[in-house]
């Protein structure tokens, strides 16, 4: 009897689960689908308000596989990036290997040595015979030691320095045949009406030249005084002995050391003025 009641007891049992189960959710299938039904394709039901998701642009949806339990539709939309858009770069130019020009120095000619001096043998003036044949030559006479050392030249003689140093500019003149230096320098002298003073020294045999301009020797110190020059070169005796020819290009200058702040030598050659 107790035996019965027990196999009586199970059944009833049973019958409840089973009655159970339907009543809250069915029987439950064994046995899934081989598609499973997804929870965003059931029908919702009265009670329920479940809200449609939302699809983003550019994702793709996912519904391979069973789903875990509190699956959402929502977990399904993985964003996925844009693709990359390849852009060609701008093509590189040929290349074009670098050209370097090399200059070549400029051909400078080679300075031409100054020519030397032409040195010239004194001339007696007793054996100077001036001719009718005329010839040019040029003519300077320069104060420019003067005009850098005033201190040395007494304040009443200012004046008579000019600021460029040029008492009688570079002209040319004419000169005849059988004339000296110190002819030429009298002539255009009183030609202009320039002061000039001058004596004969019987111990040269020359004329010496003791001022221009009013510009005495000694007036700037006791080795200040007149010197000459002809093509560049000071000569060693009185500019009444010097013969000119054409072409000859004199100077005149205002020395304050014996002709040595001129780049004379006097102890080799030139004195003053004669």
């Amino acid at each position: 009897m107790k035996k019965h009641k027990t196999k009586i007891i199970v059944a009833i049992a049973i019958v409840a689960l089973l009655a159970g189960a339907w009543f809250f959710g069915g029987t439950p299938n064994i046995n899934p689908p081989e598609q499973p039904i997804f929870a965003a394709e059931a029908a919702p039901t009265e009670d329920e308000n479940v809200a449609e998701p939302e699809i983003q642009e550019d994702t793709e949806y996912i519904s391979e596989g069973p789903r875990e339990p509190g699956y959402t539709p929502e977990a399904e939309y993985i964003a996925e990036p844009l693709p990359e858009v390849e852009i060609d770069p701008e093509p590189e130019p040929p290349y074009e290997p670098e050209i370097q020009v090399v200059e070549e120095p400029a051909h400078i000619p080679e300075e031409e040595p100054a020519p030397a001096p032409i040195v010239r043998d004194p001339v007696e003036p007793e054996d100077m015979v001036v001719g009718d044949k005329s010839f040019t030559v040029t003519l300077e006479v320069r104060v420019d030691m003067l005009v850098t050392n005033m201190h040395f030249l007494d304040r009443d003689k200012h004046e008579l320095v000019p600021e460029n140093g040029i008492i009688f500019p570079r002209t040319e003149v004419v000169a005849y045949e059988g004339e000296s230096v110190f002819n030429v320098l009298q002539r255009e002298m009183r030609r202009h009406r320039m002061h000039m003073a001058a004596r004969f020294t019987p111990v040269f045999n020359s004329a010496y030249v003791e001022a221009i301009n009013n510009l005495y020797e000694y007036d700037a110190g006791s080795l200040s005084g007149w010197v000459y020059s002809v093509n560049g070169w000071f000569p060693n005796f009185g500019s009444s002995r010097y013969l000119l020819s054409p072409g000859d290009e004199i100077e005149w200058h205002f020395t304050l050391d014996l002709g040595r702040d001129l780049g004379m030598d006097p102890d080799a050659g030139g004195q003053l003025d004669d």
